[in-house]
């Protein structure tokens, strides 16, 4: 049986994140310019149940057996065979490469949830749709995350910018013209489940307070919405600074990101905000396209470790590739 290969992109959340665990909508867009590449293929000489994993670019190599029962890659095995009603796998082995950085809150553990789906089950003969890449995908962030809002897994499953409600359909969202972002790393941040647990015990402690936080964070989504489908690019520049600066009363930015914010705001860009979970990771900026290589170059000299240029284009439907 020939390899068959499947790949996922990044993503950026553009607006509501941490809110949106709370009921309040947030606005996620793919980030196509980084991405997981699964390739899978036969291992004949194995018997069936067999699964070889590797990937140099995440440093991990295993076998199944190896892997602890509540792994979430043993956790995404077990749900494709649920899924699929079947009752073990076939021996394979799989290979996983990576441009897409980890822990920089681009959504790598859902990437590659997604493109480890969409190939197993393509190897299978048995291609799932989005809304089943979806649900499985979800069930394994769980697993890497705990209590994640299944924003990340959303927006790589489709590869469309999506409208998101925890525990509603996702709605896609098209595109009235193209955005372009400028990513900027600022380096190496907590883990999501960290910052989503510092969060809950904060609004634990102050709930009204932080109430009022997340409510204005879901106004600020519903704003942005109207302007990405009928309104002007330049229009979403307040509202991504007020999003950081309500960020930053919940407790999740940091000195790092903020200097960011601070460094896109002054070189050229016209709106800039933290992106993710915060404590570390990427700020998004929005720019003019013929302003990406001052805005970027001016963030390297300030202390981001990495830049990645996306740019948004209007489309009617989403991809699975």
């Amino acid at each position: 049986m020939p390899a068959v290969s499947a790949s996922a992109p990044g993503k950026v959340i553009l607006f509501g994140e941490h809110a949106v665990v709370y009921g309040q909508p947030a606005i996620a867009a793919p980030v196509t310019g980084v991405n997981v590449r699964v390739i899978v293929q036969a291992n004949p000489l194995q018997p069936a149940g067999s699964i070889e994993i590797e990937s140099p670019a995440l440093s991990f190599h295993a076998t199944r057996a190896e892997l602890p029962e509540q792994h979430p890659l043993n956790t995404l095995f077990q749900q494709i065979e649920q899924y699929l009603r079947i009752s073990r796998l076939p021996a394979m082995k799989i290979r996983i490469n990576s441009t897409l950085p980890a822990g920089a809150g681009m959504g790598s553990s859902a990437a590659v949830s997604v493109a480890l789906i969409r190939a197993i089950s393509r190897y299978l003969g048995f291609p799932l749709e989005n809304e089943q890449v979806n649900q499985i995908a979800y069930e394994v962030e769980k697993a890497f995350h705990g209590t994640p809002s299944g924003i990340d897994n959303t927006v790589i499953t489709y590869q469309m910018p999506i409208f998101f409600v925890r525990n509603q359909p996702p709605q896609l969202i098209h595109l009235k013209e193209p955005l372009t972002l400028v990513i900027a790393n600022a380096g190496e941040a907590p883990s999501t489940a960290q910052m989503v647990a510092g969060v809950r015990l904060r609004w634990q402690q102050y709930p009204q307070r932080y109430e009022q936080l997340f409510q204005r964070i879901g106004a600020i989504v519903q704003s942005a919405r109207q302007i990405l489908e009928f309104g002007s690019w330049q229009q979403l520049a307040p509202l991504m600074e007020e999003n950081h600066r309500l960020l930053q009363e919940i407790g999740v930015s940091s000195p790092a990101l903020d200097k960011l914010v601070e460094v896109s705001l002054r070189c050229g860009a016209y709106g800039a905000k933290l992106t993710g979970g915060g404590g570390g990771g990427n700020i998004i900026c929005l720019i003019q396209p013929e302003e990406a290589e001052q805005v970027s170059q001016q963030l390297l000299n300030h202390g981001a470790l990495h830049t990645w240029l996306t740019t948004l284009i209007p489309t009617e439907e989403g991809n699975q590739q």
